[in-house]
C-alpha cells in the first residue's frame, strides 16, 4: 500500500503517514517475541522513558538489519502517537483493527497495537502526552466593564464608550487591554465566524473519525 492510499475515516487521517507505511513493508518475517519487544520499548518511549539501551540490546540481538528495525520503531512510534492523541470514545477498537489490517499488518501485530490503546497503559501514555505537548497558559479568570472617556486629548473619542478587559492566566500573569466598542463587536463577530467555520468542518465526512 502507497503512503497515498486515502481512507476518509482513518485515525490517521486522510493520507497514511510515511513512516506507517514504511513500518508495514518491513514487518515481514518479524516474530511476535521481536514485535513486542521493540513495541514496550516505543511504549516506554512515549511515557518519555530513556530506552537507548534497550533499543541497542535489541538491535544487537536481533537478526534483522538495523535499517529495517528503524523503519519499524519509527512507525510503530508514529501508529501509537496518532492513536492515543484521540480520545477513546471517538477511536472504536473495532475501527482501529481496521484501519491497520487495511495496512497488511498481521493480525497477532494488531492486537498488540490495540492492548497498549485500549488497555491498561492508555492512562499512563495520555499523562505523558499531556506533560510533553506544548501548550500556552490557561485563562483562569476574565473581568470586564464599560467604560466611558470624558476626559481625553482627542476629541474623537470624548464621551465614546470603550470596553476595558483583564485577564488572568494559569502561569499567574495578568493582562488588560482597551477597545472601542467598535471594535468589539468586530472581535464579536470574528470569534462567532471561527465557531461556526469549526463547525462546519467538523461536519465534513473527511475528519470524521467514524460515521
Amino acid at each position: 500500500m502507497s503512503a497515498s492510499h486515502t481512507k476518509d475515516s482513518s485515525f490517521l487521517g486522510g493520507r497514511i503517514p510515511p513512516e506507517i507505511d514504511s513500518m508495514s513493508k518491513n514487518l515481514k518475517d518479524v516474530d511476535q517475541e521481536l514485535f513486542r519487544k521493540i513495541l514496550k520499548a516505543v511504549v516506554s518511549a512515549l511515557e518519555g522513558k530513556d530506552c537507548r539501551e534497550v533499543m541497542k540490546s535489541i538491535a544487537e540481538s536481533s537478526t534483522i538489519p538495523q535499517e529495517r528495525l528503524s523503519h519499524i520503531v519509527a512507525g510503530m512510534y508514529r501508529v501509537l502517537s496518532e492513536a492515543i492523541r484521540i480520545p477513546t470514545s471517538s477511536l472504536k477498537q473495532e475501527a482501529f483493527r481496521e484501519d491497520l489490517k487495511e495496512l497488511r499488518i498481521p493480525e497477532d501485530f494488531i492486537t498488540d497495537f490495540a492492548s497498549v490503546v485500549f488497555g491498561n497503559r492508555r492512562a499512563a501514555l495520555d499523562a505523558a502526552t499531556s506533560r510533553n505537548d506544548p501548550h500556552l497558559p490557561t485563562l483562569e479568570d476574565f473581568k470586564w466593564r464599560v467604560d466611558v472617556a470624558i476626559s481625553t486629548s482627542s476629541l474623537a473619542r470624548a464621551l465614546q464608550p470603550s470596553v476595558l478587559m483583564q485577564m488572568k492566566l494559569s502561569d499567574g500573569s495578568f493582562h488588560r487591554f482597551e477597545v472601542p466598542v467598535s471594535k468589539f463587536q468586530e472581535l464579536r463577530y470574528n470569534v462567532a465566524l471561527i465557531l461556526k467555520e469549526m463547525n462546519d468542518l467538523e461536519k465534513r465526512n473527511i475528519l470524521k473519525i467514524q460515521d
